[in-house]
Order: C-alpha cells, then sequence, then structure tokens
C-alpha cells in the first residue's frame, strides 16, 4: 500500500532513543518504522520503503556500517544519517565514503536532527510538485499523441502544421521505435482529411506474393481461391490516407504499380480490366536509407523521389534527451491509472538512469520500461533499483552517481552537472520565473541567484 507521507526507518538497539525520534520525526511529517537490531532493520528493508533511515553505529548484531551498506545496495535512494556515541574523524569519513548522508554524535543536538529531516521532507515535497508540474506541462507538449519540447521534436511539430493541409505523399524516416506511424496519424489528423479513415499496412508483415492483391485488390477467378471480388488497401482509403509502413520492404514489381498509382489515382485489382479512381494520400515510413537503397538498385528511385517531396525525420531519442523526463510523464501517468497505483514519478536517482540509458529502441523501448516499472513499484517514486531491474544490461554504467566520496573532484563535476540540469529544468517549467523558481528549488530568490552565477546559468 503506497504510504501518503514518507518513511522514516530508525535503528537503535535503545528503545528510549527509538520512542524520542519517533514522536519527533512524526510531527515533521515521516511515518516511522523503528527496528532494534540491525537484524530486524533488514528484514524490515524488504518490506518497507524508506525515504530516510537513521541507524546507530554500534550495535549488538549488525553494526550500523553494515546496514548503511546493506540499504544503498537495496535502495540506492534511501538517504542514510548514521548515529553514535562514540564519535571521530575516522567513523565518520567511512560513513561518508559507503554513501552516508550525514553523521550524529549522541546525544543529539535536535536543532540539528529537525534541520536534517525537514530538509529531507522538503525536498520530497518539491520532487512530488516537480513531477505534478512536469505532468501539467506534458499536455502543453502533447501534438497528436507525441511528446516533445526539444527543439528538434518542436520543429518537426511546426513541419507537420505546415504541410498537412496540403501533402499528398510524405516520406517519414526515423529509427525503429521513434514513432514513424505516429507521425503519419498526425498528418492525417492535422490536414483535411481528418474525419476520413486511416489504414495502416506494415509491408514487412506482408508475403511477397500477396503484396498486389492487398494494395489493389482483385476480381474474383484471379487466383487460385480467389471466390470472391476484394478491394485493396487504396480503396479502404479513398478520401483519407495510407500509411505504408517499412516501405523499403516493397518488392520491385509492387513498387512500379504502386508509383503509377501515386501519380494517376487510378488503381486495378489483380485479374480484372476496369481501373478504379481514388484519392488517396500517401505516407510512407522506413528505417533505412532509401538514398543508398536507390543507388544499390533495391528501390525505385522515380518512386522515392515522389514518396520524398515531403520528408519528415524523426530524431532518436538518445539525441533529445530533454524530452525524456516528459515522456516519462506521460506514460506514468497512463500505467498508474492502467495499474490503479499512486505512482507519481521517478526518484533523482531513477531519473538519472533514465536519462542516460542509450535507448537503442527509443520511444517504443522507454514506454515499455515504464510499463515494467509500474508493475514493480509500489511506493510513489519509483527507485534506481526497480529502474536498472527493468533495463536490464542496457542500462547505462553512467547513469548513477556513486554513493559520495572525500576529495573526488570528478563527483563535484557531476553533482554540479546535475545541480545545473535540475536549476535549468525548473526554470524551464516557470518559463524563466525566478521567484516562481526559487519556491520550487526550496531556496531564496538570492540563493538563487547565487547559484545561477557559480553555475553560469545568468
Amino acid at each position: 500500500m503506497t504510504s501518503s507521507q514518507p518513511i522514516l526507518l530508525v535503528v537503535d538497539d535503545e528503545p528510549g532513543i527509538l520512542r524520542l525520534i519517533e514522536k519527533f520525526a512524526r510531527k515533521i511529517g515521516f511515518e516511522v518504522v523503528t527496528a532494534g537490531t540491525g537484524h530486524e532493520a533488514l528484514q524490515k528493508l524488504q518490506t518497507e520503503h524508506a525515504a530516510v533511515a537513521l541507524v546507530d553505529l554500534r550495535m549488538p548484531d549488525v553494526d550500523g556500517l553494515e546496514v548503511l551498506k546493506r540499504i544503498r545496495t537495496a535502495n540506492p535512494d534511501c538517504q542514510v544519517i548514521l548515529m553514535t556515541g562514540h564519535a571521530s574523524i575516522e567513523t565518520a569519513i567511512e560513513a561518508i565514503k559507503h554513501g552516508a548522508m550525514d553523521y550524529l554524535s549522541k546525544p543529539f543536538d535536535f536543532d540539528r536532527l529537525e534541520s536534517l529531516l525537514s530538509r529531507i521532507h522538503g525536498e520530497l515535497d518539491r520532487r512530488r510538485a516537480l513531477l505534478a508540474a512536469e505532468s501539467r506541462i506534458v499536455k502543453q507538449l502533447e501534438f497528436h499523441g507525441m511528446i516533445g519540447r526539444s527543439p528538434v521534436m518542436l520543429e518537426l511539430f511546426e513541419h507537420i502544421r505546415r504541410f498537412a493541409p496540403h501533402v499528398r505523399t510524405a516520406l517519414v524516416t526515423g529509427e525503429t521505435g521513434t514513432g514513424k506511424e505516429l507521425v503519419a496519424r498526425a498528418l492525417h489528423k492535422a490536414g483535411p482529411r481528418a474525419h476520413k479513415k486511416f489504414v495502416a499496412v506494415n509491408c514487412s508483415a506482408v508475403v511477397e506474393s500477396l503484396f498486389e492483391t492487398e494494395l489493389f485488390g482483385h476480381v474474383r477467378g484471379a487466383f487460385t481461391g480467389a471466390v470472391d471480388s476484394k478491394p485493396g488497401l487504396f480503396e479502404a482509403a479513398d478520401g483519407g490516407t495510407l500509411f505504408l509502413d517499412e516501405i523499403g520492404e516493397l518488392p520491385q514489381a509492387a513498387q512500379a504499380k504502386l508509383l503509377r498509382a501515386i501519380e494517376t489515382g487510378e488503381v486495378q485489382r489483380v485479374g480484372g480490366l476496369d481501373t478504379r479512381c481514388v484519392d488517396v494520400r500517401v505516407v510512407a515510413a522506413t528505417n533505412r536509407d532509401l538514398r543508398v537503397e536507390s543507388a544499390a538498385g533495391r528501390f525505385r528511385e522515380d518512386l522515392f523521389y515522389r514518396l520524398s517531396v515531403v520528408e519528415l525525420h524523426i530524431t532518436p531519442l538518445r539525441q533529445r534527451r530533454e524530452d525524456i523526463p516528459y515522456l516519462t510523464s506521460a506514460f506514468v501517468k497512463h500505467f498508474a491509472a492502467q495499474f490503479e497505483k499512486a505512482i507519481l514519478g521517478p526518484t533523482p536517482a531513477a531519473e538519472r538512469v533514465l536519462s542516460s540509458a542509450p535507448w537503442p529502441g527509443n520511444v517504443r523501448e522507454l514506454r515499455n520500461a515504464i510499463e515494467r516499472i509500474c508493475m514493480l513499484a509500489d511506493e510513489r517514486f519509483f527507485t534506481e533499483k526497480e529502474t536498472m531491474a527493468c533495463l536490464g544490461p542496457q542500462a547505462s554504467p553512467q547513469a548513477t552517481l556513486s554513493p559520495p566520496s572525500i576529495g573526488r573532484s570528478s563527483d563535484a563535476h557531476l553533482l554540479s552537472d546535475a545541480e545545473r540540469d535540475h536549476i535549468t529544468r525548473v526554470l524551464g517549467e516557470t518559463s524563466g520565473n525566478k521567484k516562481a523558481a526559487a519556491q520550487l528549488l526550496g531556496l531564496s530568490r538570492r540563493a538563487l541567484y547565487r547559484k545561477l552565477d557559480r553555475l553560469g546559468l545568468r
């Protein structure tokens, strides 16, 4: 069951400490789960998805450092704060090296503890607000079933708007999974044929000997088994749009007849003598380079030039990574509703995994990954671990930041880059309104200006 409050796991072998922290943390807004031993904590980690853990360093069974390591392995998104009555610089450094967020000495400075927990709670609230903002923005970014705010996608949408009222033939190119059929449907919906039929056929799925019959139909007795006359796809799409996916798979003989049908607006059924006039917009799509195919003699050059009067190319997802958060938001909303779960979106670490994965299968692969993640996830935010499990070996090894360590300049660069990307995105959500951005980021305007100066964003 998804909790409405973030979970704080408190691990200490002193019952009085557990009660004290539980009472204190509930006032801040945490749901508190307690464990009296390291072993009990590890058991509860299997069923409870903690956002933050307070772990005592010295315990009789499993010590705090081991619990810290296990938490980092099981849930890398969980913020861990170690507690001890025997503080030293060496143990503090060791804790930070293994991924601890901070280190508290006993007896507690409750002002500092309140500051730490309030900051984490505020970050979680801001995360929820940011994901909600992204979800709202998705509606503005949606264009006939496609989502994008990258310059290349906005340019593609503008081209579709301009060409849709006029185009008779078009060629859509792009890698597998980029959404070529969505572009074809957008051309159909944005033009004067929107209320007519949209007929789609995947040329790679049609048996070669049946291509002409599929496209142009046949008359009774045209071949063995043709007991009735049957109209082809051109006639079925009359007045509307015919979408020919994977046009590069079309046999040469069918290519010649397709060219004639496009140029004359007439089709002849297989085995028939009469021609029939059709008014069809033809949109073809391919993941091949038809210029190369034409030069090699595998695709008719004249057909290529006829189809590519308007050529629309879809950029691979890995080259427009700024679209990933918004696509993710749309898919999460869809699958959370489908599976009846209250999932809001990824944790920051999970979002970094999604944003830096290679996505060879493009948007289709991202959609499938989010579907699998939503099947697995039960909390408001799905984690880095769940994301990596669903992406498998194709996930980028550079997708996540390693646990913090002392004195590594590369970490500082990574953190600066992550902070710059995050602030840039929030400014984008607020259309450059720095006051609103500062509120979303939990900063004063003066603090935001300092960060903008430091990151070179002014």
